[in-house]
């Protein structure tokens, strides 16, 4: 299977990364195409713990090459911290690793970019930015005219470039920063030269590799960043992430043809999660979602901060699934619920009076959401060491199969830990129905 990938259903920090460390056995490549250092992946090999913003989650395996391509923004300084601690655990990221000399890099006038114009905004119109410069990247890219390249760092107009940056940020920037602002173009010319000499060994083109590869039938395994519903042009807009975090985003992000996906693995975690402002219909900002929030220890991987916390969006998740052109299901974190008495799954809408059974497309229309609930029994028992199936209480089997026929999609792993050994596999040629039948006599 030449080119799978795996992708987020919901709002993010779904467990991405540990379905792309469990797939990447096999691969010649990993492939990071979206989004920046506003990313968390975690990987966890035994006691070894991974946290990854950057770096894609096939670097643990040996033998892999990953490649970083130009659909990603990158900060120097994080990667390079990144690519330390993985040397402190014996992982020489240089060997493994190559970036596109078309990437963008995050500079530090983007970082000042965010952190002001968050704090211009306040209240519900508040993004939930990570204010780490990605935003502010992605807009100099699509305006050209103020963008830099990892390319752009080893050019000999380098320092010109920079200087004439500053200049013009200076003056946009000053009447809301004032003495605040902090811009300067020797000393960052100084510092960005030291980091692209860090990086130059591993600064390629990214293209050529990948379109070899294909040429070549290699198998490819792209790891995307964020969830479908953080799209920038087919999530829950203005409060977005600024890529294409679907599916639809593979193509452009890494420039690989469309035509050549095989499967479209889509991440959902069995309850719903999103961090910062913006409409979430299920949301429990209640006990139930502070027991959800302690169970999965839902803090952000970038950022720490708590996430909001409600029930499995059913109507959302089969959106994004047909959206991204999903061919099978990853549901992570079922331990987290094992000590409910009963479980709440958002199979519909109440819109001004009206059910409806689609994710509508303008902000206001989704906070006026009501969730039309079916309710299906808990399980009540511990399921972390479940190894397949047969380990797995009839309850938990059963409401698998329940969202399997919500989302329209075949669910091929279920994922009940942390750890990798922590996935089950349920094979294609395992009906549930069928199944639950044996289970019952």
């Amino acid at each position: 299977m030449p080119g799978q990938c795996v992708i987020g259903l919901q709002w993010g920090d779904e467990a991405k990364g540990k379905l792309v460390d469990l797939l990447t056995e096999g691969k010649d490549l990993v492939v990071r195409y979206a989004g920046g250092a506003n990313a968390g992946h975690t990987v966890v090999i035994g006691d070894d713990v991974y946290k990854l913003h950057h770096i894609p989650s096939g670097i643990i395996n040996d033998g892999v090459q990953n490649l970083i391509t130009p659909g990603v923004v990158i900060n120097p300084p994080t990667i390079l911290e990144e690519i330390k601690q993985l040397a402190d655990k014996g992982i020489d990221v240089s060997t493994r690793m190559k970036l596109s000399q078309r990437a963008h890099v995050v500079m530090p006038w983007h970082v000042l970019e965010d952190k002001m114009w968050n704090r211009l905004v306040s209240g519900e119109d508040n993004i939930g930015t990570t204010l780490r410069g990605i935003g502010p990247c992605y807009a100099d890219k699509v305006g050209r005219s103020f963008a830099i390249r990892l390319g752009d760092m080893i050019q000999d107009d380098f320092p010109d470039r920079v200087r004439r940056i500053v200049a013009v940020k200076k003056q946009v920037l000053s009447s809301v920063a004032g003495d605040d602002m902090e811009l300067d173009a020797e000393a960052i010319i100084k510092e960005y030269a030291g980091y692209a000499k860090q990086l130059a060994s591993m600064v390629t083109d990214t293209n050529r590799i990948l379109l070899d590869a294909v040429d070549q039938n290699k198998s490819i395994l792209f790891e995307g960043a964020q969830g479908s519903l953080l799209d920038i042009d087919h999530g829950t807009f203005p409060f977005v992430t600024s890529s294409n975090s679907s599916g639809v985003g593979i193509s452009t992000g890494s420039g690989v043809p469309g035509n050549w996906m095989d499967q479209i693995l889509g991440v959902c975690k069995t309850y719903a999660t999103r961090v910062g402002g913006g409409p979430f219909p299920t949301e429990q900002d209640n006990d139930k979602g502070q027991h959800i929030r302690d169970m999965g220890n839902e803090y952000g991987t970038t950022t720490g901060r708590p996430r909001r916390c409600g029930w499995f969006d059913a109507v959302a998740v089969r959106y994004t699934a047909r959206l991204g052109g999903v061919t099978s299901i990853a549901l992570t974190m079922l331990d987290v619920l094992s000590e409910l008495s009963e479980i709440e799954v958002c199979v519909a809408y109440d819109l001004d009076g009206q059910r409806i059974d689609y994710f509508p497309a303008h902000v206001n229309d989704l906070r006026r959401l009501t969730p039309i609930y079916e309710t299906v029994p808990g399980w009540q028992t511990d399921v972390t060491g479940a190894r397949s199936l047969d380990d797995l209480p009839v309850a938990a089997v059963n409401y698998i199969r329940h969202l399997e026929k919500l989302i329209g999609r075949r669910i091929e792993y279920v994922s009940v830990g942390p750890d990798r050994a922590q996935t089950i596999h349920i094979k294609e040629s395992v009906k549930l129905d069928e199944y639950l039948q044996t289970r019952a006599v």
